[in-house]
C-alpha cells in the first residue's frame, strides 16, 4: 500500500496532525535548550492566545489576514501552480486600496468608499500576479521564479512611491496620512463585545465567506473540476479540450486577488494608513497555510488560527520568559513549514505498513 492507497483521512488529517506534532516537539526541545519548561511554556501560549478573551480577538485578527493569503496560494496550487509571489501581491493590493481612500474619504460615506477600497484592493493584487501569469501561458517563464523577482520589485516600487509621494508635507514617517474614519472597517467587538479592544474587523468574516466561495468554486463547479485537472495532469486537460493558457491566466488573477485583499485587513483595519513592510511577511505564512493544511477551506482555516495563535501567544511569552527571544516563534513557523511541506510524507510508510497489517 503506498500513499496513494491511503484513506481520504490519513491523508487529510492524521498526517498533517503528526507532522505538526513533530515540529511542535521539536520546538519544546528548543524551549528546554533555552533554559524554560516546554509544558508551562506551552500552557502560557495557549491561555494568551485561545483562552483569554482579548487574546483570542489578536489571533482571530491575525488568522483574517492569514486565510486570504493561504486561499492565494492554495487556488494557484490547484492548477499546479506555486505562487511564491503573495507577499507582494498583498504589497500592491495595499497601494490599491490606499489611493481609493486618498483621493475619496473625504467625499464618498463609508457604504461606499470601503468596498471601492476593498475593490482597488483585489485589482491591483490580481494585475501584480496577472504579469507572472501571462508570462508562464505565454512565454513559458516559471511562475515561481517571476514571482520571487516581482517580491523584490513590489518592495522597491513601495518604498519609492511612499517616501516620495504619499508621506505627508513635514512628516518623517515613512507612510501616508491616516485613512478619514469613514473608510476604517468596523469592528467586530461590537458584536462580541467579550473580546475587548481588539483590531478583529468584518474582514475576518470576509475571510470566512471567501472560504466558503472557494471550497465550492473549486468542488462543486465545471470550472474547478478544470482547474483541479490541469494541475493534476494538463497534457490531459488540454487534449479534453481545456485551455491551460487561459487556466493559468485566470488562477493568477485570482490568487493575486485574494492577496491584494489580505492587505484590507491590515490597511484599513488596524493602522488606517499605508506603511512600509506592513504585511509582515504574512505571504509567506500563506504559503506554510496552503501546504499544512492541503488546500482544503477547513484546513486553511484551522492553519491560520494556528499561525495566530503563534504570533498573539508568541508574543506574550518572550514577554513573560525572557530566555525564550521572538524570533523563536519565527523558527517555530519555519519547523511547520518543513515538517508539513518539504517532509509532509514522513509518516507515509509508517500508516501504510499500519494499514497493511490491519488488512492481513
Amino acid at each position: 500500500m503506498n500513499q496513494a492507497d491511503l484513506p481520504r483521512w490519513a491523508t487529510s488529517v492524521a498526517m498533517p496532525l503528526l507532522n505538526l506534532l513533530s515540529a511542535l516537539l521539536v520546538a519544546a526541545g528548543v524551549i528546554y535548550l533555552l533554559g524554560e519548561n516546554p509544558a508551562e511554556s506551552m500552557g502560557i501560549l495557549i491561555n494568551s492566545a485561545v483562552l483569554n478573551p482579548e487574546g483570542l480577538g489578536y489571533t482571530l485578527f491575525y488568522a483574517a489576514t492569514f486565510i486570504f493569503t493561504g486561499l492565494s496560494v492554495s487556488v494557484a496550487m490547484q492548477a499546479g501552480l506555486f505562487n511564491i509571489g503573495s507577499e507582494g501581491q498583498m504589497y500592491l493590493g495595499g497601494l490599491g486600496a490606499t489611493l481609493v481612500l486618498l483621493a475619496l474619504d473625504h467625499t464618498l460615506p463609508g457604504w461606499l468608499l470601503i468596498p471601492a477600497a476593498i475593490a482597488g484592493a483585489v485589482l491591483f493584487g490580481g494585475l501584480w500576479a496577472f504579469v507572472p501569469g501571462y508570462l508562464q501561458a505565454k512565454r513559458g517563464s516559471h511562475v515561481v521564479v517571476t514571482t520571487i523577482m516581482f517580491n523584490f520589485i513590489s518592495a522597491s516600487l513601495m518604498n519609492y512611491v511612499i517616501v516620495s509621494h504619499l508621506i505627508p508635507d513635514g512628516e518623517q514617517s515613512p507612510a501616508s496620512r491616516v485613512f478619514a474614519e469613514s473608510a476604517w472597517l468596523p469592528k467586530l467587538n461590537s458584536i462580541l463585545p467579550v473580546l475587548g479592544e481588539t483590531p478583529l474587523n468584518i474582514s475576518f468574516v470576509l475571510a470566512l465567506v471567501a472560504l466558503v466561495i472557494y471550497g465550492v468554486a473549486v468542488w462543486r463547479t465545471s470550472w474547478g473540476y478544470q482547474l483541479r485537472a490541469a494541475g493534476l495532469n494538463p497534457h490531459a486537460a488540454h487534449y479534453a479540450g481545456i485551455s491551460i493558457s487561459k487556466t493559468i491566466i485566470v488562477t493568477m488573477l485570482i490568487s493575486g486577488g485574494l492577496a491584494g485583499l489580505a492587505a484590507v485587513n491590515p490597511v484599513m483595519g488596524s493602522t488606517h494608513y499605508l506603511g512600509l513592510n506592513f504585511p509582515a511577511g504574512a505571504g509567506f505564512i500563506g504559503i506554510a497555510i496552503a501546504l499544512m493544511g492541503r488546500q482544503h477551506p477547513v484546513g486553511i482555516l484551522l492553519s491560520s488560527i494556528l499561525f495566530g495563535a503563534l504570533i498573539q501567544g508568541g508574543f506574550d511569552l518572550s514577554l513573560e520568559k525572557p530566555n525564550i527571544p521572538p524570533e523563536t516563534f519565527i523558527f517555530i513557523q519555519g519547523l511547520i513549514i518543513l515538517f508539513c511541506g518539504a517532509m509532509e510524507n514522513l509518516y507515509a510508510p509508517v500508516l501504510s505498513a499500519m494499514f497493511k497489517r490491519k488488512d492481513k
